[in-house]
């Protein structure tokens, strides 16, 4: 019994391109709604969280639809199409009334980046610039008041003629946070959260390292926070200024929260007929190596769109009033293209037919019951409901401390640890990728539960590890503790979702899919809000790992009553057998 690879390569270009999608979602809607459209950050949230609510009621209905879809192209296959055009004429479609909105801006989005905020003599053309300088102006954007607060620790009408005269050169001379050719500054600023004020830090060479300290010469408190001078300067002054005209002409948010729910609605059709497919093509032993593979596909569409988006330059600072048409148009040819070869490689009902003469072949069903089994739905016996029930709880527990951990650690870093968060996330994840198939294999031999269960023991491991870190810990052993997080979380994740399919028949495979996502959903909508409310009352985000250490540490105890959906682990009939990776 061999896993075929070029197929399961296949049918994962429809997880490459869902994975695609999301990057790229995840990266650039944010940045629209507030940026341009002005939206508080707990406005955004609530319209980021929507995709999560809607897969929750829409998921196990569009997995269950096509558990009963019959067509020559197969049950998924029409899904996929449909779901995949839809979604990427809407998603493109949200550049058109982005640009309508950046139209209304003015001179703060003219030419897209960082030459519409100063032109060659670094004097400000913006409408901050006239709120600095013209005492007539009727109202002052937040960015002047930021301003004045660095130079005088005073508010902007607080000022005297002169002092307003003296903020208005230092904001002019500063250059924001970029040099003239795109260099990083030699000022910093550190923002005291006690006092709500800035200061100029000092910037001296240590062991060959740049640090910055306080303008005595102390080092930096646990109430100061670098600060990035760009960011909170005219970051807040573009966001109110574009909330003001969004409130003049609505219109333009209306037609991009409608597009932007015919978008998610669109890729909620095929979400769950996608992921039914691998098993539908795959014998059941074969899945944890199957979805080890899918899931490297997903991993392979996600990083592309990074690319992408280093490219286009739209993580740059200076770029985040840009036009986003052609990362977007370039992001949405990809998933066609994803698509296409979708279409030209996978043959679903040859497929599925050929798994079931597969498994008749290595004796997992008698013909009868593999013809049966494709069309059949099964009924649950009660143990078997209290095991589905248990894997759904522990999918939920482990989503609640990893996505607690992945939606907070880039502000726990800089606010706990005082350090970088993108190199400790790129080890976790480049740990998780190259362990994908070794544990896919893994599963094969001791069975998926027992490889859930080591998996939680390392991410819970990792966790609790986190909890001692401080800025002054050695970054080795945090990435360690990252990478052993993300070898824990790709043992769990390539092995959980097979589990819960394993329960299943061939007529109710994407139902159950529905209910493996409605369950790691509803976790990644609650603990956003639960894991903010223990830091609130904490006064502090030091509680972030002890909490998800907690929920990913209960997980282990419901994963132990589980006692169906295992794989038996396959024999090989010689020992040079166990290195055969041929498909």
């Amino acid at each position: 019994m061999k896993l075929n690879y070029k197929k399961t390569i296949f049918v994962g270009f429809a997880f490459f391109l869902i994975c695609a999608f999301w990057q790229a979602y995840d990266s650039i809607v944010p940045m629209m709604l507030v940026n341009k459209f002005g939206l508080s950050q707990t406005v955004s949230g609530v319209i980021m969280s929507l995709d999560n609510v809607i897969a929750i009621f829409l998921l196990p209905l569009f997995g269950s639809l096509s558990d009963k879809t019959k067509t020559r192209f197969g049950r998924r296959t029409p899904y996929i199409i449909v779901g995949t055009i839809v979604a990427a004429l809407s998603f493109f479609g949200l550049t058109f009334a982005d640009n309508a909105q950046l139209a209304k801006l003015g001179n703060f989005g003219e030419n897209s980046g960082y030459e519409t905020l100063f032109d060659a003599n670094y004097e400000i053309q913006n409408a901050e610039y006239n709120a600095i300088t013209d005492k007539d102006q009727p109202k002052t954007y937040i960015i002047c008041d930021y301003a004045a607060k660095i130079v005088k620790n005073k508010l902007y009408n607080e000022l005297t003629d002169e002092e307003k005269t003296e903020v208005r050169d230092w904001y002019s001379n500063i250059n924001a946070e970029y040099n003239a050719d795109h260099s990083k500054p030699e000022t910093a600023y550190g923002y005291d959260s006690e006092t709500k004020t800035y200061c100029v830090l000092t910037s001296v060479t240590e062991n060959g390292k740049t640090v910055y300290k306080m303008p005595d010469g102390s080092k930096i408190g646990k109430n100061i926070s670098k600060s990035n001078a760009y960011k909170n300067l005219i970051t807040p002054g573009i966001s109110d200024y574009a909330l003001e005209k969004t409130l003049e002409r609505p219109l333009t948010l209306v037609l991009f929260a409608g597009l932007l729910l015919l978008t998610l609605f669109a890729m909620a059709i095929f979400r769950s007929p996608a992921v039914a497919l691998m098993p539908d093509v795959t014998e059941k032993p074969l899945r944890s190596q199957a979805n080890a593979i899918i899931n490297l596909m997903g991993t392979a569409g996600g990083m592309l769109v990074l690319v992408l988006g280093m490219v286009f330059g739209t993580g740059k600072t200076y770029n985040q009033l840009m036009s986003y048409t052609p990362f977007i148009g370039a992001v949405c040819g990809v998933m066609v293209l994803g698509l296409l070869m979708f279409i030209w490689k996978v043959r679903e009902p040859k497929w599925v037919e050929e798994m079931e003469q597969n498994s008749v072949k290595d004796g997992l069903e008698t013909e009868e019951e593999a013809k049966v089994d494709q069309i059949s739905k099964k009924k649950l016996t009660k143990p078997e409901l209290k095991s589905l029930i248990l894997i759904l709880c522990s999918v939920a527990l482990w989503y609640i401390g990893y996505n607690a951990v992945t939606s907070k650690y880039s502000l726990y870093a800089m606010n706990v640890l005082h350090m970088d968060y993108n190199t400790t996330l790129l080890v976790a994840q480049g740990a998780a990728i190259i362990s994908y198939i070794p544990v896919g294999m893994l599963a094969q031999r001791i069975g998926r539960k027992k490889s859930i269960l080591a998996g939680v023991v390392m991410l819970t491991a990792a966790f609790f590890g986190a909890t001692f870190m401080t800025e002054n810990s050695s970054i080795i052993v945090l990435n360690l503790l990252f990478a052993l997080a993300g070898i824990g979380w790709a043992t769990i994740n390539v092995n959980s979702f097979p589990m819960v399919v394993e329960l299943a028949k061939g007529g109710d495979v994407g139902k159950y899919t529905g209910f493996y996502y409605t369950a790691s959903m509803a976790a990644q909508i609650a603990t956003p809000i639960l894991s903010g409310a223990i830091m609130e009352l904490a006064g502090s985000m030091k509680p972030l790992f002890y909490y998800a250490t907690v929920a990913v540490a209960l997980a282990f105890l419901t994963m132990i009553f589980v006692k169906h959906g295992d794989s038996k682990p396959i024999k090989k009939a010689k020992i040079i057998e166990n290195l055969d990776m041929d498909d």
